[in-house]
């Protein structure tokens, strides 16, 4: 069974409901979902992971720290060539998504789907479809359950 890591964190609650959307719609495909909010989060989180979805808000046009954090936590693991996603909401600039998605990118060398999902303060309906749509590319690309790894 293919297994995804799902690390997020939330600051006023808009990406922790995003991230619940993402992790409820990749389930109903019949994915094992690790869940872990940032500031807990270990590099054993994303052992035997396919994929890993990061989540998290921007705040004063940065990272929230507990994700920055994550982040060098991440570097413990082999990630290479893995499957990355990442999403998050703003209030005026959103560049957090952009970061996560570069780090994964460059730094841990990862298959990231791109662009990230950023959303607008809190989620609409709209916005939800939004996160159901990024999990459904993800199960996508994680590809038939015979193919995956």
């Amino acid at each position: 069974m293919a297994r995804v890591a799902l690390i997020y964190d939330t600051r006023s609650g808009n990406t922790g409901i995003m991230a619940k959307a993402i992790e409820t719609e990749i389930k109903a495909a019949g994915i094992d979902v690790v869940v872990a909010r940032a500031a807990s989060a270990k590099a054993a989180d994303l052992e035997g992971a396919d994929a890993v979805i990061l989540g998290a808000p921007t705040y004063h046009h940065d990272l929230i720290g507990s994700m920055k954090t994550f982040l060098f936590e991440m570097e413990k693991a082999d990630l290479k060539d893995k499957i990355g996603a990442a999403f998050g909401s703003y209030g005026w600039s959103g560049e957090s998504v952009q970061m996560m998605v570069d780090t994964m990118k460059h730094i841990f060398e990862m298959d990231v789907m791109e662009p990230g999902l950023r959303i607008l303060r809190r989620p609409t309906d709209s916005g939800l479809i939004q996160c159901q749509e990024l999990a459904r590319k993800l199960v996508q690309r994680l590809g038939p359950p015979a193919e995956r790894r």
